[in-house]
């Protein structure tokens, strides 16, 4: 019976959505959704080598292969209150920031249903600076 109330997704097949950014002035970003992602044993480098692989190797994401990706950082977790930038959540980079490429995502409390940004992190400390929206 307790199988059958635990209807969580386990930690070995979790599904995150991560917003590729290529531009914050002009909200220019593409989601691309991972399916069957360990949580227990993908570490931070892996997802972000997984990623820029899926850019690489998948159509349509051509406009995203000259942007220097080298930083995730959690947007929301399932359920979780979202923030009022459409791309990347500003609030708290020191505790949000996976910063740490060995740690494993789980350890970092990334959930099934996550969705993360990954960008380039000089472009994102220039837009923090100056967060003009342009259309």
């Amino acid at each position: 019976m307790d199988n059958l109330t635990n209807h969580a997704r386990p930690s070995t097949d979790a599904i995150i959505t991560v917003r590729c950014i290529k531009s914050f002035e002009y909200r220019t970003c593409k989601n691309a959704v991972l399916k069957h992602i360990d949580l227990e044993n993908t570490t931070v480098g892996e997802l972000k080598a997984h990623i820029l692989e899926t850019i690489r190797t998948t159509s349509g994401w051509k406009p995203y292969l000259s942007v220097e990706f080298d930083t995730l950082k959690l947007y929301t977790v399932a359920h979780g209150h979202k923030t009022q930038n459409l791309i990347i959540n500003m609030e708290d980079d020191k505790s949000l920031i996976l910063s740490d490429d060995s740690a494993t995502l789980a350890w970092l409390g990334i959930e099934n249903e996550a969705e993360l940004s990954f960008f380039n992190r000089e472009a994102y400390e220039a837009f923090k600076k100056n967060p003009d929206m342009k259309w």
